[in-house]
């Protein structure tokens, strides 16, 4: 059928219900939510069956939900009403928690509901909730909706708050007077729930060095003490630690309390204040259970080795390039068979780190240098000849982040997350030897649509395609079984030492037909435009990205309707 996604952004569940329809073979378009004229052009021109928003913050005009069906997904329980659930849901400490499917009528998450799932709260940020368990719920009620739309006989359930089994309520927004941190009062774990709960918008707004930021990506701490509560005794890898009552606590990011900020490491944004705190350091490859704040760790079972790398939303600077080539490197020479990049816990990778380069003074060395960086573990990845590498996708992955796991021999990947294998909508050619290694995947001809189409990419086309090899289950844990069994498979193969022989040798071929050197130099030829004349579409798209700013339109290749308006006159 005809299904238009009318949504706030294009964001990661947005981008899942757009590949899961598609996958069932509906026809679908996508419109913002930028005002009611646009969204109702929008409605004229497509002339849906359905309406889904999976993901918004504004209201449907009455001239479309009087009309069509519309339906919202609420990251909440059933009566659940008002903005930043998800947060009250992490502030009140909720043991379980919803995402309800609801008809759009005037007043906000009011309608009539058409399917509910709950789910057991766990202690994570907001955001990691969203990606996780509200995400998989979300797709549940999708499955729910698509039957009930097409069932003459269904008929959705008004919200009755006389129902005892209604536990939501409507609620007013968490405001910073409510997230604020009393140091003197407030334990660790009040702390973290706090700066979770507003994890990663809009942040928990505090004083430090006598100035004003959003706090976000809080992380305990189990060893080290700082002497007075409330104070910034340690830094590591772009973060503070600040003692709190009964222990401390790591801060990983800031935003100041200013106009036209960003998102950036704590020690980027307060620089010189940190002039003589303690540097904490620890082992490159960590791997000891500690609660601390770590970026890189490693663990190791049955001469399989995992290496994590979990950098806040999978963005990679130079500094972590450069610290993840070096474990990388590290992981290389321990005693094991198989090496696994894992990445981090809400994403695989991200690429280049465009709020660093925004904040430097020397924007396109620095830019460049973070492309070099990345190219570099692409590299190492590519020649490794001894170990059998594997790439593992538990989640998300954009850009060159999408294109890193392809160095691998082996890319496995987990249920229902999605790649964004392009650049083009940051007005870049790319790099990370996209053009040796997309190719050798899926073809020339479909790895030029993947970088143009600027489309997701789910994990059922991808296999069929060729880009990965195998997907195992969404549930974590099942995942997590899954992935042991199948590297410490190749682990203990038979033709394990066959398998390593065939690498050598098909990486000699390539590089007798093609050295390896020249695909970066083509690559970053195409790149040099980009980062170094301040009016690229790169550096005008880049902005855009840092600061958040809200496009005029729904881009030609999400707004299919639009499309079809033009090609008609």
């Amino acid at each position: 059928m005809k299904i238009l996604l009318i949504c706030t952004t294009f964001n990661s569940l947005s981008q899942k219900f757009y590949e899961t329809l598609r996958d069932k073979n509906h026809e679908i378009s996508v419109e913002f939510s930028l005002n009611p004229e646009l969204m109702i052009e929008a409605v004229n021109l497509f002339k849906p069956e359905l309406i889904l928003s999976p993901f918004l913050k504004q209201k449907i005009p009455e001239e479309i939900w009087q009309h069509n069906t519309c339906i919202v997904i609420h990251p909440g329980i059933v009566g659940d009403r008002g903005a930043y659930s998800l947060d009250w849901a992490i502030y009140n400490e909720e043991k379980i928690w919803g995402v309800t499917a609801l008809q759009a009528i005037e007043e906000m998450d009011a309608g009539d509901i058409w399917a509910t799932i709950e789910f057991p709260m766990r202690t994570a940020s907001k955001a990691s909730l969203y990606k996780e368990e509200v995400s998989l719920c979300a797709l549940k009620l999708l499955d729910e909706v698509l039957n009930n739309y097409c069932d003459a006989s269904f008929k959705p359930t008004p919200l009755d708050y006389n129902n005892p089994l209604v536990k939501g309520k409507l609620h007013h927004p968490l405001t910073q007077s409510s997230r604020k941190i009393n140091w003197q009062e407030d334990n660790t774990q009040t702390i973290i729930k706090k700066i979770n709960s507003a994890d990663s918008y809009p942040g928990v707004l505090e004083t430090l060095f006598d100035e004003e930021y959003y706090l976000f990506g809080a992380h305990k701490e189990s060893t080290l003490r700082g002497e007075k509560i409330g104070e910034v005794f340690a830094r590591r890898h772009g973060a503070i630690c600040i003692t709190t009552l009964d222990g401390a606590v790591w801060i990983s990011h800031l935003k100041p309390h200013l106009p036209n900020s960003y998102k950036l490491p704590c020690t980027v944004v307060l620089k010189e204040k940190l002039k003589g705190i303690y540097e904490s350091r620890i082992a490159l490859l960590l791997e000891e259970n500690l609660e601390t704040f770590k970026e890189i760790f490693y663990e190791e079972k049955n001469e399989v080795g995992y290496l994590y790398f979990d950098f806040h939303n999978g963005a990679m600077s130079i500094e972590q390039c450069v610290r993840l080539k070096y474990a990388y490197e590290l992981a290389c020479q321990k005693d094991i068979k198989v090496l696994v990049l894992m990445g981090g816990e809400n994403f695989f990778s991200n690429g280049i780190h465009l709020n660093i380069m925004e904040d430097s003074k020397k924007q396109a060395e620095d830019g460049w240098s973070n492309i070099h960086a990345m190219n570099d573990i692409v590299r190492d990845v590519i020649l490794t000849s001894h170990l059998i590498t594997v790439a593992s996708l538990g989640a998300n992955a954009g850009a060159g982040g999408a294109i890193l796991p392809l160095a691998c021999d082996y890319v496995v990947a987990r249920e229902g997350i999605i790649l964004n294998p392009h650049y083009k909508t940051l007005g870049l050619h790319g790099s990370e030897y996209w053009t040796y290694l997309l190719p050798k995947r899926v073809g020339e001809e479909k790895a030029i649509e993947l970088t143009q189409s600027c489309l997701p990419l789910g994990v059922k086309r991808a296999k069929k395609m060729g880009y990965i090899d195998e997907i195992f289950s969404y549930d974590k844990p099942t995942y997590q079984q899954e992935l042991e069994a199948f590297c410490e498979n190749l682990a203990q193969s038979d033709d394990y030492y066959d398998i390593l022989d065939e690498k050598e040798a098909q990486r000699a071929k390539d590089e007798a037909n093609k050295p390896l050197q020249n695909y970066r130099d083509e690559e970053l030829a195409f790149m040099y435009e980009s980062f170094y004349n301040e009016q690229s579409p790169f550096n005008r798209l880049r902005k855009e990205f840092v600061y958040k700013r809200c496009p005029s339109q729904t881009p030609e290749y999400l707004a299919h309707h639009r499309k079809e308006r033009l090609f008609h006159f």
